[in-house]
């Protein structure tokens, strides 16, 4: 069919548009009464229009080709092993495991697996050359199926020391794994991290940006893609918008370098908004937020069970947070169609505006010596701090809504006995070169309240 629907009908003019809302206002000012602000200084619009659009924004994103993740901290290899070919049949694309013990057989944890089918990431808390040449070895015969995440400024950032490591400076032992490691990706960049302690938006990417040209400056280009750790809450279209906006940036400031091998997004829910009361609201949350890491262009979505605050991995967990995503993927119909949020108005808006704030904070943080002088002089630390404060005000103050904590609490819930996890943030008095970025969730006052009045 070659005519267009409704052409009998003239266009209406965004113009047009505001004098029938003005109208139907009656005399009440449009600017105070529909638009307003968010804590990143946006104004969102009650509507938009294709007369007041931009161009188009390019950015790759393609939401058809996301991974369902599993997370897997590795402690008993053999357990591990098994539970890793369990999760592959059950659905799992893409294994995400998490390392902490530099004698763990990486090799054969690595040959357990049909690297040809999925992809695996691994996380390591530790620097060692020997460790990763064991996985290059091992994905020599799997080029971009294994990637490896080490971020000493993401280390630096959340534990307050710089990692162990052979050579004094963090950096010259990075510099010899990815000079010597061709075969797996490397690099990662832990933005979760500002998300979690309560960064917006603006500051979120700006941090990234920031701790990538970190990196970008001490090793030049890749031949593998880094990897970006990406957290998500609930403001939905904000979010979508945050991670194509996110994608912009890092290729804008990749060719600066001339690295062409991109960025790959691991994107997670938030923990900021999770509670402990009334927890099965978190499986609502956390769809949402896995939707939005879809449509917002992720490359691998891992999402986070429901109890992970208080209980240890358990399989009825696991099982729920990925059903979810082989939910939206398989019965959804995520996997159907390539970037679903293009042609949005709201949302292209709303990406150029965070991309171009952001930018500006980057480059102020440049000017000022870049992210590691300003978390050596806890600027970056104070901004957080004082976005989260922001943040916690608006929920104590009940206009930032968490369902069954601060609205609508079941006041018979009962919380102590069931706590195999210490939910809240942990006091460890030590030594520290700078102050850590401290990842806190907004219930945690209120519910210690609740738990320490349980009969």
């Amino acid at each position: 069919m070659s005519d267009k629907l409704f052409n009998e009908f003239e266009p209406v003019s965004s113009k047009q548009w505001k004098q029938q809302i003005q109208f139907e206002l009656k005399g009440a000012d449009y600017n105070e009464t529909l638009v307003w602000k968010s804590p990143e200084g946006i104004n969102v619009k009650p509507f938009y229009h294709a007369d007041e659009k931009t161009q188009p924004i390019q950015v790759s994103t393609q939401a058809s080709q996301f991974k369902i993740g599993q997370a897997i901290f590795v402690h008993d290899l053999d357990k591990t092993i098994a539970r890793s070919l369990d999760n592959i049949t059950r659905g799992a694309e893409s294994l995400c495991f998490t390392i902490t013990d530099p004698q763990t057989d990486v090799k054969r944890l690595l040959e357990s697996l049909p690297l040809d089918k999925i992809n695996v990431h691994l996380e390591l808390s530790f620097l060692s050359e020997s460790f990763v040449q064991k996985i290059n070895s091992a994905a020599a015969n799997h080029p971009r199926k294994v990637l490896v995440s080490l971020d000493p400024i993401g280390h630096l950032a959340l534990d307050g020391n710089w990692m162990e490591s052979a050579d004094k400076d963090n950096f010259e032992t990075l510099k010899k794994i990815t000079s010597s490691n061709q075969n797996i990706s490397v690099v990662g960049i832990h933005a979760d991290l500002y998300q979690n302690a309560g960064a917006d938006m603006v500051q979120q990417l700006a941090y990234t940006l920031a701790h990538t040209n970190e990196y970008f400056n001490q090793l030049g280009a890749q031949s593998q893609p880094f990897i970006i750790h990406a957290a998500v809450g609930s403001n939905y279209f904000f979010e979508i918008a945050k991670l194509r906006a996110l994608r912009i940036l890092f290729e804008t400031l990749a060719q600066e370098y001339n690295h062409t091998s991109g960025c790959h997004l691991l994107v997670i829910p938030s923990k900021r908004n999770k509670t402990l009361y009334d927890y099965n609201v978190n499986m609502l949350r956390t769809t949402t937020e896995c939707m939005s890491a879809i449509l917002g262009g992720a490359d691998t979505v891992t999402n986070l069970a429901y109890d992970a605050l208080y209980h240890k991995d358990n399989e009825f967990g696991s099982r729920i947070s990925r059903n979810q995503l082989l939910i939206l993927k398989n019965e959804s119909y995520f996997d159907k169609v390539d970037n679903p949020a293009d042609g949005s108005y709201y949302i292209e808006s709303l990406t150029q505006q965070l991309a171009e704030k952001a930018l500006a904070l980057f480059k102020e943080i440049e000017a000022s010596g870049g992210l590691i002088k300003q978390l050596t002089e806890g600027t970056i630390q104070r901004k957080i701090s004082e976005s989260a404060q922001e943040e916690q005000l608006a929920f104590d103050q009940g206009k930032e809504i968490l369902l069954g904590t601060n609205k609508y609490p079941n006041k018979a819930d009962r919380m102590k006995d069931d706590l195999e996890l210490y939910p809240f943030v942990k006091i460890k008095p030590r030594k520290t070169l700078i102050s850590p970025i401290i990842e806190r969730r907004l219930a945690e006052k209120m519910e210690q309240e609740r738990l320490a009045s349980e009969a």
